[in-house]
């Protein structure tokens, strides 16, 4: 039976502890509260993108004012719940030894399993279910890197970590492998303390960024990340870059694997996140091979696919440009120098004018 909406401190006091104890047993690490309040955030978001430092990621300039007012987006939201949950695989190998070797393809952890968004929605949703039998129907909508939403802010504003000087997420006692995700609402909840910043001197991320995109501690140019390059950038890949993204062929993590909190982290127990058909280990020729169909097959559930097979092929033939110069590699390139693809036939053609250099 719901108990009345009630305007008493002690009663959303209490529920606010319930809420976090009903989102662990749910798999989140973590749960806290905040308010909507971005001003300070608002203003950074627009110095940077004042500085084009978004690229072609245009929905980040049209929805900038959006972002920094959560009650915009949802009208009537007074709290935001925002959670964590650790997504890293459990590995024979440490992942940092992948980049070690230029014929295996490295995919960014978080896309190895099934696409975090459906996972984490459910949950998010699984909890508002649990709230509404305490409290009643209440005003909320569920977000997972799926809304203009400063989804950082707002978990440092929470108490869930600090943003690093690579502008992701860190957790003192979990690292910074883990999702976010939000439940905003209008159930007026007691806010948590927000998180201070404990980087200090280092600048590990700086320094091990394979393309200089860390321009400046928390200052990131996404023109110049791999992750940029390789997830949201839809066309030719500066020809200056490509020798630098080295064997990575979704996303980047150099950042995160050696950053000295991730020294805490622990791997997720979340089935959801382990390793589809064999991307932790592939060879970049194996993934080369793919027919259209074979990766959409193998690709459904995943976040990769929003990428699209072309762009799949492209970014495969710029890692197959830095391998070796073996016959299986050179061998792989030369298959595709017909492609029905404008796109990929360009990188291929530069991949393979490599290893005539060679």
């Amino acid at each position: 039976m719901p108990m009345p909406r009630e305007h008493d401190p002690q009663f959303y006091a209490a529920l606010a502890d319930d809420i976090r104890a009903w989102a662990r047993e749910l798999g989140f690490q973590q749960l806290g509260i905040t308010t909507t309040n971005l001003d300070a955030d608002a203003a950074r978001l627009d110095d940077w993108l004042g500085q084009n430092m978004h690229g072609e990621m245009e929905y980040m300039s049209r929805h900038g004012a959006k972002r920094a007012h959560p009650e915009a987006l949802v009208p009537g939201t007074l709290r935001v719940l925002s959670v964590r949950m650790n997504y890293l695989p459990a590995e024979k190998n440490p992942p940092e030894q992948l980049l070690l070797e230029p014929e295996q393809a490295y995919v960014s952890r978080y896309a190895l399993g099934r696409d975090y968004h459906k996972v984490l929605r459910r949950r998010l949703q699984q909890l508002a279910d649990r709230i509404e039998t305490v409290c009643g129907p209440f005003g909320y909508r569920a977000f997972t890197d799926s809304a203009p939403l400063m989804e950082k802010p707002l978990a440092r504003n929470a108490g869930l970590g600090w943003i690093g000087k690579h502008t992701n997420l860190i957790n003192r006692d979990a690292g910074s492998w883990f999702f976010l995700g939000e439940l905003l609402t209008d159930l007026p909840l007691p806010a948590d303390e927000p998180a201070t910043e404990h980087c200090g001197s280092c600048t590990a991320c700086i320094d091990v960024c394979p393309t200089n995109a860390i321009v400046g501690p928390f200052k990131l140019d996404a023109r110049r990340c791999i992750s940029y390059l390789t997830i949201e950038m839809r066309g030719s890949i500066p020809t200056e870059l490509r020798p630098l993204i080295g064997n990575r062929i979704y996303g980047c993590d150099d950042c995160q694997l050696f950053c000295p909190w991730n020294k805490f982290a622990q791997p997720s127990s979340e089935t959801d996140f382990s390793p589809r058909n064999g991307l932790d280990a592939a060879t970049l020729v194996e993934l080369f091979a793919w027919t259209e169909n074979e990766w959409l097959e193998k690709m459904a559930g995943s976040a990769i696919r929003r990428i699209g097979y072309e762009q799949w092929l492209r970014n495969i033939a710029v890692a197959l440009g830095n391998a070796p110069s073996t016959h299986a590699v050179v061998s792989a390139l030369q298959s595709r120098t017909d492609d029905p693809s404008a796109l990929v036939q360009e990188h291929v053609g530069w991949a393979l004018a490599r290893h005539s250099d060679a």
